[in-house]
């Protein structure tokens, strides 16, 4: 048997139909963030891996090369001063990769300003007056 309409039991159901279906709505949102913090996550690896490979290979197959060309005069110049070149290169990146790893994920910003949003409207009115 069904609540009659105004009663107390029809209001608290209406209430929480109401949340239930805002509830929904966030986990959807939620679910939807996921996905595109997976994709994009995907892809970049995707192609820092592809640019790690080539520029890695490009930079040795360089080092060789002026090496090579300056193998009669100053070889252990050349070889010294890439290899400095290379280990203060690999140094800036880890640490550049430390700092963006310290600043952590941005992954559910809209959804907890979202959920942070709809508590607000869900206070009761008193608390809203007596700010």
């Amino acid at each position: 048997m069904a609540p009659a309409p105004g009663s107390l039991g029809s209001r608290l159901r209406g209430t929480i139909a109401g949340a239930l279906g805002i509830l929904q709505t966030r986990l959807e949102l939620l679910a939807t963030e996921f996905q595109e913090e997976k994709l994009r996550l995907g892809s970049l690896l995707g192609y820092a891996a592809a640019a790690f490979f080539f520029l890695g290979f490009g930079a040795v197959m360089l080092a060789l090369f002026l090496t090579v060309l300056l193998w009669d005069s100053h070889r252990l110049l050349a070889l010294g001063v890439f290899a400095a070149l290379f280990l203060a290169i690999g140094l800036s990146a880890a640490l550049v990769a430390l700092r963006i790893a310290r600043q952590g994920s941005r992954l559910f910003a809209a959804s907890i300003a979202e959920l942070a949003q709809d508590r607000e409207m869900l206070k009761p009115e008193h608390d809203a007056e007596a700010r």
